[in-house]
């Protein structure tokens, strides 16, 4: 059975060698926004929304035409491995 990433890490390549991490809490969660903002303003200059999971009030906006490249990276928090198990062998 294939395990389920705990989030997933987007890294974002923006023009002049920047480049910014944001967390999704599901692969879902990432393409939506994905789909649903950054490829219909891909040629943009105008600015939009980055949803960052961190503290409250702070944001993010980005010009979709500034994005050189995404990089997707499951995230997984915690081992399947059972410790007690490994420590007895």
């Amino acid at each position: 059975m294939p395990r389920t990433p705990d989030e997933i890490a987007v890294h974002l390549l923006v023009e002049g060698g920047h480049r910014e991490h944001v967390r999704f809490t599901t692969i879902q969660e990432f393409q939506k926004w994905y789909q649903g903002v950054l490829v219909p303003k891909s040629d943009s200059r105008d600015f939009v929304n980055v949803p960052l999971k961190t503290s409250q009030g702070e944001y993010m906006v980005i010009r979709p035409s500034a994005i050189l490249g995404i990089r997707v990276e499951p995230v997984y928090l915690s081992s399947n491995l059972d410790r007690n198990q490994m420590a007895d062998e």
